[in-house]
């Protein structure tokens, strides 16, 4: 996730494939640390970049200059190995690279108005999208082998998302998700779900992707906002969990499972089985749990679900499990942040914060033991 401001000392931040590192870039350079310990692992200070990309805990980066100096052009992408401090390939495009994904087997690079799909490995060039002209770079990419999926906007005046079958090289659908445009794309891990934020940022919609069709809806809040991100967490099955930052400053946990759940009851009451699913979605309360104030107000933020683990309660004859999720904080302002958030089988959640350390002036010491 890049941002074009440059009021943060932070310009982009990004975690890997697995949620188990992370980078962020600054006008000096670019860092990679361990999710897991806070340790920072790697350290390049040779300049501003926009895009820096992970390839789960290899050596291989993919990064992107911000355009400051004619080494570090915007348009130029370099597949850059941290082992040997040397570029391994560089790619130069006509307009300014805006997004890139990667998993083991393709390469995404994302331009205004084309997308380009590469084999990841010879980098021989496999299929080009035309889009809508996409600003901002938007766009969600599902690293599964088994469901690698590339989202991205398919209108510019209505919040509908192309979703391209990635491993496959043809379209999948296309689905109709908001009235304004889109703000946030993401999908899940394994490419099950699919969800997103337009610019009015009061409704978060989760839709299944094998079937094209809404799965969830949630209430945000009632004041609009702007969605910086969204994630899912790695789980593969129920209870899923996502999130959202918002210029509000918190950081907002939704659970498919309980949501799953009280859709059930819901449509079996008389008033909801003869209601449509807009209007249940406009009656339904912000059933979610809000980490209030986790950053300042209007400052951009990037959350992310690094781990759920079910909790044992043989007490409870609930169809919704117990757990505790590992949730990852980073502001643009330039600090981590980790929390662990419990839930039980009434959907109640407690918090606390674990840690908390400056990025741009933490060292591998003061990292892993903030």
């Amino acid at each position: 996730m890049a941002t074009q401001s440059s009021s943060y000392p932070i310009l982009c931040a990004s975690f890997n494939q697995d949620n188990s590192g992370f980078a962020i870039s600054t006008k000096d350079g670019f860092k990679i640390f361990d999710s897991n310990t806070g340790r920072l692992c790697y350290e390049r200070s040779v300049g501003a970049f926009i895009i820096v990309e992970m390839l789960y805990s290899s050596s291989l980066l993919a990064i992107v200059g911000a355009g400051e100096q004619p080494s570090l052009s915007p348009r130029r992408l370099c597949l850059f190995n941290t082992t040997t401090n040397a570029p391994l390939r560089e790619m130069t495009f006509l307009t300014s690279i805006l997004a890139v994904r990667l998993n083991r087997k393709r390469l995404v690079v994302v331009l205004q108005e084309k997308t380009y799909i590469y084999d990841s490995n010879s980098l021989a060039i496999l299929d080009t999208v035309d889009t809508v002209p996409n600003l901002k770079g938007l766009c969600a990419f599902s690293p599964s082998m088994d469901g690698c999926f590339l989202a991205l906007p398919a209108s510019t005046t209505k919040g509908s998302v192309l979703v391209y079958n990635v491993m496959e090289l043809q379209s999948h659908c296309e689905i109709d998700a908001h009235r304004s445009p889109l703000a946030a794309i993401a999908l899940s891990s394994n490419g099950t779900y699919i969800a997103t934020a337009s610019e009015q940022g009061t409704i978060i919609r989760v839709h299944s992707v094998s079937e094209a069709t809404q799965a969830y809806s949630f209430r945000r809040g009632t004041y609009p906002s702007t969605i910086f991100s969204l994630s899912f967490a790695p789980s593969l099955q129920l209870p899923d969990i996502l999130t959202a930052t918002s210029s509000s400053g918190s950081v907002h946990i939704f659970s498919l499972g309980f949501a799953t759940s009280q859709r059930s009851k819901r449509s079996s009451s008389f008033l909801g089985s003869i209601l449509p699913d807009s209007v249940n979605d406009a009656l339904d309360p912000a059933d979610h749990h809000v980490l209030h104030n986790a950053v300042s107000v209007g400052v951009r933020s990037y959350a992310t679900v690094r781990k759920v683990e079910k909790v044992a309660d043989n007490a409870s004859s609930s169809e919704f499990a117990s757990c505790r999720a590992i949730i990852s904080l980073i502001s643009y302002n330039g600090y981590f942040q980790e929390y662990t958030l419990s839930i039980n089988n009434k959907n109640e959640a407690s918090r606390s914060l674990e840690r908390e350390f400056n990025l741009l002036t933490v060292n591998s010491d003061s990292a892993r033991s903030s």
